[in-house]
């Protein structure tokens, strides 16, 4: 359930973000405040061109508020310096529409890309192994991306997100170029994967049936928060 900001893993407090589009001004994020737990799934719902993707920015550090703070796991965001800013980002697990497989690299090499520069204390080989068998490509970790389907592709480039084993999981309408099928399929393995290894997910979305595997729904319109409710609030 939504908890108070004392003990959230995210926090954000009176945050605004505004970008310039010609002559116009557009506030991407107008005065958001919001609380998410630790380990929980938290839903961001809103038409496209609402703020979600501005509000994941914010949370994964690609973004920097133009007033507002933002906390995640006790670290005050705004404070951290630009090295230090980057390890943050390193350290999530992010999701996009857009695949962003390297064409040239296996599918088992593609999961591997963010451990290149890392020190682990685990096999990255066998994780990634059995990370592809979790998300459904057994038998095809030597495939190409140009042999997958989207929804292949989608799924290691979940495979890849979760090798570094983050505490936090961005999101960003994962499922926007997949039939409704392959969709669904790669949404429940989502919060599979959750739910399995104790990770925060954050994943905007168009699609309100989302909403209905999530613990937390925010539904954010013209970069305000329009509603947040959690699971046992919306059960009849």
């Amino acid at each position: 359930m939504v908890t108070d900001p004392s003990t959230a893993f995210i926090h954000l407090d009176d945050v605004t973000k505004s970008y310039r589009l010609g002559e116009s001004t557009i506030q991407a994020a107008d005065h958001l405040t919001l609380s998410i737990d630790e380990g929980s799934a938290t839903a961001i719902v809103g038409r496209s061109g609402s703020g979600k993707s501005t509000l994941l920015h914010l949370i994964g550090g690609i973004d920097r508020p133009d007033s507002g703070t933002i906390t995640v796991d006790g670290q005050n965001l705004g404070a951290l310096t630009r090295n230090k800013l980057a390890d943050y980002r390193s350290s999530i697990g992010f999701v996009f529409q857009q695949f962003h497989l390297l064409p040239a690299l296996s599918a088992l090499d593609n999961v591997l890309v963010p451990l290149v520069a890392r020190r682990v204390d685990f096999d990255r080989h066998d994780a990634a192994r059995q990370l592809l068998e979790a998300v459904g490509l057994h038998g095809r970790e030597h495939a190409m991306p140009s042999q997958l389907s989207g929804g292949q592709q989608q799924r290691v480039a979940i495979a890849r997100a979760m090798i570094h084993r983050p505490t936090l999981l961005i999101a960003d309408e994962p499922t926007g170029n997949l039939d409704t099928t392959t969709a669904t399929g790669v949404l429940d393995l989502l919060f599979q994967l959750q739910q399995d290894h104790g990770t925060t997910l954050v994943i905007a979305t168009h699609d309100t049936t989302v909403a209905a595997q999530a613990d937390d729904v925010i539904h954010i319109d013209s970069g305000h928060i329009d509603e947040q409710k959690n699971a046992d609030a919306r059960t009849p």
